[in-house]
């Protein structure tokens, strides 16, 4: 029996999102495997985004892509000498960048409403369909999935 599929969230910057959805590719947590590994063939992942760029202050705060895993394949790449980050291949579905604020209080994986930044600092985690389904229907709105 197969299983049902999981839905992930994936904590970047926006700028990394655009490259990735660019390149068909997930990569997460600087390229570490074990998310990856956790992720299987038909699930789905939401890329969130706290900042539009890494290592600067501008603030983002939205969901800036939305896809599926395409395969089980997890491969490396030589990005630069001391940089090997694993990737997925992802099908990204074309859709808006959505703000995080005016759907907090809706989603579930955020339990603390004053503190609702605080699942992102793991930057890799597993969400109900309910959360998938609210925040894709946003960031999907004009196509179907």
């Amino acid at each position: 029996m197969e299983r049902e599929p999981k839905y992930w969230i994936i904590v970047a910057s926006k700028d990394h999102v655009k490259t990735g959805i660019a390149e068909g590719i997930a990569q997460t947590c600087h390229g570490k495997i074990a998310p990856l590994k956790r992720m299987k063939k038909g699930d789905y992942v939401i890329y969130y985004s706290g900042k539009q760029t890494l290592n600067r202050p501008e603030k983002c705060q939205q969901f800036t892509a939305v896809g599926n895993v395409m395969d089980d394949e997890i491969y490396q790449i030589q990005v630069s000498e001391n940089f090997c980050p694993s990737r997925r291949n992802i099908e990204f579905m074309p859709g808006i960048d959505v703000s995080i604020l005016h759907l907090i209080n809706d989603l579930d994986f955020i339990q603390n409403k004053k503190s609702w930044g605080y699942p992102f600092r793991f930057g890799f985690f597993e969400i109900k369909q309910h959360d998938f389904d609210l925040i894709s229907s946003q960031m999907l709105q004009h196509h179907h999935v």
